[in-house]
């Protein structure tokens, strides 16, 4: 199962490798060389298929407790001061995501979306220190009922050239849902209220939708 924002670039694909395998077996004589650019295209075409993988989950939903937004490690818990919406000090947990990860973005909490914004920005690596400021991302705050004003954001890390976010100010998230999409390795950082009690640990990997982050 494939997630829809990566129909067209996998069709694109499947047609490139598609083209350039036929000409390589048409012009190319020597037999290593062409299996060799042949299993090449083979191996690209694997890369995206699993790139955009939306595999089926069967998710517990909870309004005491946080879930990850995302598959991948977590590489930063501590008490920062947030700059865009609350202006103040909150608890981040920030989850990296390699190329190999699912890249689904989902919704922590449940909830009314009260904010959502888009920033255009820079591509530095998802864990540089100020990738979560200056890179291309976007804000989204759910208020939830156990935890209230809750912001993860999707960041874009060196690979990642377009972030997808599907959140309207206005509309009511739905925990696990899907919130948007990263194209190509990335990072999402959550924010929640200081004193929250924190259900991972620095390097711990996680499952978008499934692992809690964070429990009342």
């Amino acid at each position: 199962m494939f997630h829809k924002e990566g129909y067209k670039i996998i069709l694109i694909t499947f047609a490139i490798v598609a083209v350039l395998s036929l000409v390589a077996n048409h012009f190319v004589g020597n037999q290593y060389y062409r299996g060799g650019i042949i299993l090449v295209l083979i191996v690209f075409l694997i890369l995206i298929l699993q790139f955009f993988r939306n595999p089926k989950r069967h998710f517990s939903l909870n309004a005491n407790q946080v879930l990850s937004p995302v598959d991948g490690k977590v590489v930063v818990i501590e008490e920062v001061f947030e700059k865009e919406y609350f202006k103040d000090k909150r608890l981040q947990v920030s989850v990296f995501m390699s190329p190999i990860n699912v890249h689904v973005t989902r919704y922590p909490v449940g909830g009314p979306i009260v904010y959502s914004k888009y920033h255009p920005g820079k591509y530095l690596v998802a864990w540089h220190p100020k990738s979560s400021e200056e890179n291309e991302r976007t804000t989204v705050v759910v208020k939830s009922e156990k935890f209230g004003d809750v912001l993860h954001r999707q960041i874009a890390g060196a690979l990642a050239k377009r972030i997808v976010n599907y959140a309207k100010e206005g509309d009511i998230a739905v925990q696990a849902d899907d919130s948007g999409f990263i194209k190509f390795g990335s990072r999402v950082d959550i924010y929640l209220p200081i004193g929250t009690k924190i259900n991972v640990a620095l390097n711990q990997k996680v499952k978008g939708g499934i692992s809690v982050l964070a429990e009342q």
